[in-house]
């Protein structure tokens, strides 16, 4: 691959470098440079252009993420689609993240320009997140190095996979000393209960017994008789030694202790053995409380069928300090369920903002959102058709004449927010918008309310590309060479959103975030087309009347 400054004449075919103004257009970085790239090129007075030409064995950027994320990519994981040199691993199942650490290492190792990042091994993931992010660091590879990369990633199979919990019926028995008030192993039934319930599994069988090795062997018979798949014993008094009371109870009982110990703080005193192949673990006092510990570090790997051994365990030492960090490695929350397959990433729940607050002064008398457009208001026209395909909340700002516009869609379900100063910009009906929507959206679609011509077919296809796992933050229509609306926002833009100024609307947040904009091509200028003049009203009527 040449890179650097490549005069104009050897430019058309190579990747921009940088983001460039050029014709009134932004060139990202990374756009392929063609013909008609150059000659505007030259017309803005450049001579050359930092760039990139590939050479004949390179493998482009996003075509080399992906070949090296399906080789490393295991079970119950999705291969994203590579964008910007980038190909991101998805979980579609909730589990534990199975990570061959040494095989990871020999893989950065091969060459600078490959790098694979993953979350942390043997955490708890769930359907739809990010585990892992491949990512090519120049703008191709050559092709015999791409292909040492795979060969060290794929030799032995994938080495990253997600291992699915699964439910399992479990026994709880607890040991109890005399004086020993009933609450407190109340409290520890419940809250075992709501860690297995959270990971899939739930407590089949409840006993409790003397603190004494004969009570605790025949509690694990009990156990044992009711087909329980784990075995779970809190002693009354803490476990110190290998031969104390409920490791020395497993072993009476037929089985064996495999393990003590941990270093992980709190949860040292754990130790994990087994009852005629059943897995028991002995529990730490630090489980009474249902914050981080480490024997959630040991549950959730056999709630997932993953071995643990004693030396895993005794390599849990490097992030085992847990005391001063109660939140870490907690679960991420569930994907909100919006009635799909189990085990699936659910469709993002996108709020609606439509802009319908301005005065219509180009119009003159007539305020434009109430013209006549098929029959009905013109604003009722656009907010038919962001509703029929957006479920999200939906949210309309007035500003000038409200009380007919909101009469205009007195039939829809709508939220109206009335902005007091519209006329002071775009950007305060924006900001009245954003700050009207709901906690819970995953992202907002901001609509323009004399657009009469977006379809939802449009709107459908700003939201099939959306993706901010894969980079895709901010999804915009692009007819010929320029961009329209609406404008689909991820929710983590709101709070600069709600803050814009000026009437240019978001325009400057476009500028700061280009990286994540997805440019979505449309075929007709739907798009671009706004009725801001009684000549674009004409127009309008003109262009509806040869459709019919």
């Amino acid at each position: 691959m040449k890179f650097g400054r490549i005069p104009l004449d050897d430019a058309e075919g190579a990747l921009l470098a940088h983001a460039t103004h050029v014709a009134g257009r932004r060139l990202k970085k990374g756009h392929l440079l063609t013909a008609e790239n150059i000659e505007d090129l030259r017309e803005a007075g450049y001579d050359d252009i930092i760039a990139a030409k590939l050479d004949a064995d390179d493998v482009p950027e996003d075509e080399a993420a992906s070949i090296v994320a399906q080789a490393i990519a295991g079970d119950h994981l999705e291969v994203g689609k590579s964008f910007t040199g980038r190909c991101n691993l998805i979980a579609k199942e909730h589990g534990v993240i199975a990570i061959d650490r040494e095989r990871l290492d020999q893989l950065n190792l091969v060459d600078e320009a490959v790098t694979v990042a993953t979350v942390a091994p043997y955490d708890i993931v769930s359907p739809g997140q990010l585990v892992a992010t491949i990512k090519i660091i120049p703008f191709s590879v050559s092709r015999p190095l791409l292909d040492t990369a795979v060969a060290v990633g794929a030799s032995g199979g994938p080495f990253i996979n997600v291992a699915p919990f699964t439910a399992k019926k479990v026994a709880l028995i607890q040991t109890r000393l005399p004086g020993m008030k009933e609450s407190i192993l109340d409290k520890t039934t419940d809250v075992t209960a709501q860690r297995l319930e959270s990971l899939g599994s739930t407590i089949s069988l409840e006993d409790r017994c003397d603190h004494n090795r004969n009570d605790v062997v025949r509690s694990l018979k009990k156990a044992q008789q009711a087909g329980c798949d784990l075995f779970l014993i809190f002693g009354a008094s803490a476990t110190v030694d290998r031969e104390d009371v409920v490791p020395g109870g497993v072993v009476e009982a037929g089985g064996e202790v495999e393990h003590f110990g941990m270093p992980v703080d709190p949860g040292n005193l754990l130790f994990i053995g087994n009852l005629d192949g059943v897995p028991v673990i002995g529990m730490p006092g630090c489980a009474r409380s249902p914050k981080i510990n480490g024997f959630d570090w040991v549950l959730w790997r056999v709630l997932a069928d993953v071995a643990v051994s004693g030396e895993d365990i005794m390599r849990m030492g490097a992030g085992g300090l847990l005391k001063e960090i109660a939140e870490r490695g907690q679960r991420r929350e569930e994907t909100k369920s919006s009635g799909g397959a189990a085990g699936k990433a659910s469709a993002p729940n996108i709020g609606v903002v439509v802009l319908a607050a301005g005065a219509s002064r180009r119009m003159g008398a007539q305020n434009k959102l109430l013209a006549d457009v098929n029959g009905k208001p013109m604003v009722a026209n656009v907010v038919d058709t962001v509703m029929s395909a957006v479920k999200g909340p939906t949210i309309v700002v007035t500003g000038h004449e409200p009380e007919k516009v909101e009469k205009a869609l007195a039939a829809h379900d709508v939220t109206f927010v009335h902005n007091p100063d519209y006329a002071m910009g775009l950007s305060t009906s924006l900001r009245t918008g954003i700050r009207a929507l709901p906690d819970d959206v995953d992202a907002v679609l901001v609509c323009l309310g004399d657009m009469p011509l977006v379809t939802a077919d449009h709107i459908a296809r700003l939201i099939q590309a959306f993706d901010p796992v894969e980079g895709r933050s901010i999804c915009l229509p692009v007819h010929g060479r320029k961009r329209g609306n609406p404008v689909l926002w991820a929710k983590k833009f709101l709070p600069e959103m709600a803050r814009v100024t000026g009437d240019v609307g978001a325009r400057q947040l476009l500028e700061e975030h280009s990286d994540e904009i997805c440019e979505v091509e449309i075929a007709d200028d739907g798009v671009l087309f706004d009725v801001d003049t009684p000549e674009r009203l004409a127009h309008l009527a003109e262009r509806a009347n040869s459709a019919a």
